[in-house]
């Protein structure tokens, strides 16, 4: 499969292992609604926050979605879209890996993007996600209205790029029928199964075997032959038990053409979704235009997607209370989509406006208040979510520890560096069996224990900052055979990390346990 090249990719291709781990720390002040929901808002570079949230949530989304910038050399009021070829292909790529990382093995990722960077953000993404991962381009109608002073051809559609974590177990749901799809149903015979509608009783020809043409002998007395070209729909035997079964429709007369009853009750309980969206359906800018205003009066973002496009994505990527990560955030749209319908989000915004428009748009959304799908989704109110920022790094450059990083930020890192799955914590008598409990994604909800837990039939404990109860220097931290019986057990093989081990070799070897020193022998 032919790669992209261009300048700089050398160091785009390492940048996502080279970005740094960094404390999270919560803002009380800036946090709202109930801080137990597991939501979380991010302000900081998106590198940077995507590799600190990773070991909190890999292999945990269901659906990540991007609008980043689109590259059309135009300087926009809350982003700078200005930007060099090569340098938005190496900005996109460490990004788009470890993105890639965050989603559940039946996950999915949608990007926006226009006509300018689409064809190179594919090839783009044939390269990290693989080929044969990718679903869909969806062609959005973003305007309607031609615009006359074009130079060549008025811009009236974006793209939506869609590859799934792996294509042969990803499967998009089904949209919901409307109203007008259902009217098409009617019970013409007073048929007790209900509703249905006619459709035709034959096929074209090259579709057929040998046993569905015949003169159909009806019960009215009438024999039907086939027009040129085509073929019955059923053999005769089975289009004689439709008939008995009234499932074939002869007009009202009883002598027209034969149709085929197709039952409402017994037709897919939803649609499967196109790849061409228009305005109607899912909205356009001036819709999300519209919606930014209300919000902010004359603050308006110059292309905020609207709340329905956001929607339709989440309908056919989602469930109620899967994880929704966006890490180009914006206005909030995606966030505030998610909580309108009952899903877990993260979002990650570098820009003031995660102060000055997510926050306050997430606090109306939190507080009920309507706009956009809410009344659609029945929306009242309710959730909350932690504000959070990028402290310092969890590892200084010479390699050691930041002095008074929290306990659960080095087991997270460890449990993720190790194991590649993420971390969420658990009791220490669930962990010793390997029945981790879902706890709150981030570390500052996440509990305190030795025994991190248990992946693929290996133990993992970690020694630090006391969290035995020995706050002294080293104390708790030093494993010792006195250390070891304060220990959750378990009795097979072990991976233990502290600060020192005065345990011999031959005993450790004994004991099923394989020591590591802090900080040096975890992996950066």
């Amino acid at each position: 499969m032919p790669n992209l090249d261009w300048a700089g990719k050398a160091e785009a291709v390492t940048a996502a292992k080279g970005a740094a781990y960094r404390l999270l720390l919560s803002d009380e002040s800036l946090s709202y609604g109930d801080l137990s929901a597991g939501n979380a808002i991010v302000q900081g570079d998106n590198l940077d926050a995507l590799k600190s949230l990773l070991p909190y949530y890999a292999g945990r989304v269901r659906c990540v979605y991007i609008d980043p910038p689109y590259n059309t050399h135009s300087a926009f009021e809350h982003y700078d879209d200005s930007v060099e070829h090569s340098t938005w292909l190496s900005l996109m790529y460490p990004r788009l890996e470890l993105l890639r990382e965050f989603l559940a093995e039946d996950g999915s990722i949608w990007i926006s993007i226009d006509d300018r960077e689409c064809h190179y953000l594919k090839v783009l993404c044939d390269e990290i996600f693989g080929r044969s991962n990718f679903i869909a381009n969806v062609v959005w109608e973003k305007k309607y209205s031609p615009q006359n002073a074009a130079k060549w051809l008025s811009d009236s559609h974006d793209h939506i790029l869609c590859y799934a974590r792996h294509k042969e177990i990803w499967h998009p749901n089904l949209l919901q029928r409307t109203d007008e799809m259902n009217a098409r149903y009617t019970n013409r015979d007073n048929d007790p199964r209900g509703v249905w509608k006619p459709s035709d009783a034959t096929a074209q020809a090259g579709h057929g075997t040998a046993t569905q043409f015949y003169v159909l002998h009806a019960p009215n007395g009438k024999e039907y032959t086939l027009p040129s070209g085509r073929c019955w729909l059923y053999t005769e035997p089975v289009m004689l038990a439709k008939i008995a079964d009234n499932r074939i429709w002869f007009g009202k007369s009883g002598t027209s053409v034969p149709q085929v009853k197709k039952f409402l009750s017994e037709v897919k309980q939803g649609i499967s979704c196109k790849t061409l969206w228009f305005r109607d359906e899912v909205g356009d800018n001036q819709e999300g235009k519209r919606e930014i205003k209300e919000l902010f009066k004359d603050d308006v973002f110059d292309t905020p997607k609207p709340e329905r496009l956001i929607q339709r994505i989440l309908q056919l990527a989602t469930n109620p209370g899967d994880f929704v990560l966006d890490s180009f955030l914006g206005s909030g749209t995606t966030a505030a989509v998610a909580q309108k319908m009952g899903r877990q989000y993260i979002g990650v915004e570098i820009g003031d406006h995660a102060t000055t428009h997510v926050v306050p748009r997430m606090k109306k959304v939190i507080d009920g208040e309507e706009g956009g799908i809410s009344k659609e989704e029945n929306w009242t109110g309710g959730g909350g979510f932690v504000f959070y920022r990028l402290g310092e790094v969890l590892f200084d450059e010479d390699g050691s520890l930041q002095k008074g990083a929290p306990f659960s930020a080095l087991a997270a890192h460890i449990w993720h560096a190790e194991t590649d799955t993420a971390y969420v914590g658990g009791e220490d008598e669930k962990a010793a069996t390997g029945e981790v409990s879902e706890a709150r994604p981030i570390y500052g909800h996440v509990g305190e224990n030795s025994l991190l837990g248990v992946h693929k039939g290996v133990a993992y404990y970690l020694l630090y900052n006391g969290v035995l109860g020995d706050k002294r220097p080293q104390g708790g931290n030093v494993l010792t055979r006195k250390v070891l019986r304060l220990l959750p057990p378990y009795d097979g093989p072990k991976i233990i990390f502290g600060e020192s081990c005065r345990i011999q070799d031959e005993g450790l070897k004994e004991l099923k346990i394989t020591f590591r020193q802090t900080p040096s022998a975890v992996k950066k």
